[in-house]
């Protein structure tokens, strides 16, 4: 039997199709997020429940996506920037699976802190959502079309995140020190902002991939990126 070459139409047909899954597990996954984030905000205790139910779908396309992958490297034996999509579409899979599962989490520690009771400090939560979920919505993009300088951003907000996780640790400690009778709520509030945290996290391993893929390389203990190795 003849293996189509990295340069045959097939496996491009492949590796576009292996994308466009990818990009449709995104939008599912930051939909998932969008909607535990603002039925935090809004206490919509529905909207919650449906997020915490669970990520069966999530779950299923990411069996399909990778049993795709895998056909691809069997079937196509793939070369040089071919084959880095696609051993980088199987990272990226797991992250977004990883990011549904973080999703759900988001939703059960916002139904335990409306049970518990709000606090003041519960206005540390947007800026991080904002900065998590725009991450992830840039990792994608910058992984389906292959955009650098978009994956380069992902990067540099990672920290943003960190430092945000931190102010918030920071401030929640001093709430439950003065008034204990705060302390469940504010350990879901710290809890929310880790999870947040890890979902930055995921969507920064997605935006290192796309250096993987565009330029063979490998950028992970280097968190400015490209540039700062050349």
């Amino acid at each position: 039997m003849t293996h189509m070459t990295s340069t045959g139409r097939p496996i491009q047909v492949g590796i576009d199709d292996l994308k466009r899954e990818l990009r449709v597990q995104g939008a599912t996954v930051s939909a998932r997020l969008g909607q535990a984030v603002r039925g935090l905000a809004t206490r919509n205790l529905h909207a919650l429940d449906e997020v915490a139910i669970g990520d069966g779908d999530i779950n299923a396309r990411q069996m399909g996506i990778d049993d795709r992958a895998f056909k691809l490297l069997a079937l196509q034996q793939p070369v040089a920037i071919d084959l880095r999509v696609i051993v980088a579409a199987i990272k990226v899979n797991a992250d977004l699976e990883r990011i549904g599962d973080l999703a759900v989490n988001v939703a059960e520690a916002s139904r335990r802190y409306i049970d518990h009771g709000a606090i003041s400090d519960e206005d540390v939560l947007p800026r991080m959502a904002e900065v998590a979920e725009m991450m992830l919505h840039w990792a994608i993009d910058a992984f389906v079309t292959g955009n650098v300088g978009l994956a380069q951003s992902v990067l540099e907000r990672d920290d943003t995140l960190d430092s945000l996780r931190d102010q918030a640790f920071r401030r929640l400690a001093a709430t439950m020190a003065k008034a204990p009778t705060y302390v469940p709520s504010a350990l879901e509030l710290m809890l929310l902002t880790r999870h947040l945290e890890r979902i930055g996290d995921h969507a920064t391993n997605i935006a290192e991939d796309v250096f993987f893929v565009v330029a063979g390389e490998d950028v992970r203990h280097n968190a400015h990126g490209l540039s700062a190795s050349q």
